[in-house]
């Protein structure tokens, strides 16, 4: 068998069989199939997509290139939930700890963030001494324990896909649906779970900027995980504007805090919910969305989600005194107010360039090792759909820096204030 035959095979719009995509696989891990060929068939892909059941293989092939989690030792269902990611996304915080306090597992390997999307392991090291990194015996003890553990990946988890995430990147082939569909399921399968919950984001601040994308990608996620054998199921939720009011590491832990207080804003609790409610369902405490819906908010109204978080927090090693002193995190020297500009209703939020505003701050990386300020961040006090008076701060800037014309600038031209404008729809299906 020969690299280019299969490569000409894709190029010419073939379905590649099993042992063609094991060989690719196999020779990308063992380092035997050259980068200029691994490139040249992932644009292939790109212009001729996959079958169901190519994109399926695929991920069976990236995700039995390296280690699995056993978690079988772990009594229950057990149930994650995976974003394709977006601004101001703290969705896994408070969902988690919900969803744990219903008496359900969930074993949670997050990653982290890149440009002007945030990454939940980076929200957690917000709180003083959390540990994102445990050892594979560590991570399943904790969620036997506390229902609950929020880590980065344990072991050598898809070795293939992290090979092939890097050229994607420097081929200008990242979207493609079958590659971020087989990305994203080799990594979640390996991860043990039994079923999974998808939040596949859609509008600016999304990977997929139009609804038709989103959809499609998430048609993918949802038949590549029942052909391999999860519970699966996705939400489209929106992305043209932040998510919650707070963007920033410090910022989102204490708005994910307020969420299990009952104190979270509208937007963000709604999503939590939503896809609460699911997981509760696959994970067999409840019948029907609705009657898990009251279970999670059960969670928040007794207490037990707030428990479950900071029983998580005192075992990943963080300063319990966060879940009441957000002062124990990080905190920016200065804040300073943005005004509107003039009267009217809030249009525009740009989600992307908020979050690159963010970064700009030090919120974010523009590359992968660039270090982070914990501190800095946005919060908005007016969301699209809001009226407001010209000289009221539609939100607050948290930096360590008073100059901060940078920031200032890419707001300009984020945010827009007009005569007439409305709330988008928050969830815009749900794919089962």
């Amino acid at each position: 068998m020969r690299m280019v035959d299969i490569i000409d095979t894709k190029r010419n719009g073939g379905t590649l069989s099993d042992e063609q995509l094991q060989f690719f696989v196999d020779g990308v891990v063992d380092g035997s199939i050259p980068d200029y060929q691994t490139s040249a068939f992932l644009m292939a892909i790109y212009f001729r997509g996959m079958a169901s059941a190519e994109q399926t293989s695929l991920t069976m092939k990236m995700m039995h290139s390296g280690e699995r989690l056993d978690l079988s030792r772990i009594p229950g269902v057990k149930v994650d939930k995976h974003s394709t990611g977006g601004v101001g996304d703290k969705v896994s915080l408070p969902l988690a700890a919900m969803v744990a306090a219903t008496g359900i597992p969930v074993p949670m390997i997050s990653g982290r963030g890149l440009g002007h999307t945030g990454g939940t392991l980076d929200k957690l090291e917000a709180i003083p001494g959390f540990k994102v990194e445990l050892s594979e015996q560590e991570f399943i003890d904790q969620v036997a324990k506390e229902k609950l553990a929020i880590v980065g990946a344990t072991g050598e988890v898809a070795p293939a896909d992290k090979k092939i995430y890097g050229l994607r990147d420097v081929t200008d082939t990242v979207d493609s649906i079958p590659l971020i569909a087989s990305s994203i399921m080799s990594k979640k399968i390996a991860s043990g779970t039994d079923a999974l919950v998808i939040d596949v984001k859609t509008g600016a601040g999304a990977f997929m900027k139009t609804l038709d994308q989103s959809r499609a990608l998430a048609h993918a996620l949802v038949d590549i995980g029942k052909r391999a054998g999860l519970q699966c199921m996705a939400v489209i939720s929106d992305m043209n504007q932040p998510l919650g009011n707070k963007i920033g590491n410090t910022l989102e832990i204490e708005e994910s805090i307020d969420v299990l207080k009952g104190k979270g804003p509208a937007d963000l609790t709604e999503l939590v919910l939503t896809l609460g409610s699911y997981m509760v369902v696959m994970g067999g405490k409840a019948k029907t969305p609705e009657e898990a819906r009251r279970l999670l908010e059960q969670t928040i109204t007794d207490g037990t989600a707030y428990d479950r978080f900071k029983a998580m927090v005192i075992a990943q090693g963080g300063d319990p005194r966060v879940m009441d002193d957000y002062q124990v995190m990080p905190q920016a020297k200065y804040q300073i107010p943005y005004p509107a500009k003039r009267d009217g209703v809030v249009t525009k939020l740009a989600a992307d360039e908020i979050g690159t505003a963010s970064m700009l701050l030090g919120g974010g990386r523009q590359k992968a090792d660039d270090e982070l300020d914990y501190s800095v961040g946005i919060e908005l006090h007016h969301k699209l759909g809001d009226t407001v008076k010209a000289g009221e701060p539609l939100l607050t800037i948290y930096s360590n820096r008073q100059m901060i014309e940078d920031v200032e600038r890419l707001l300009d031209e984020s945010i827009e204030v007009s005569d007439h404008g409305e709330q988008p729809a928050l969830i815009h299906e749900i794919i089962d």
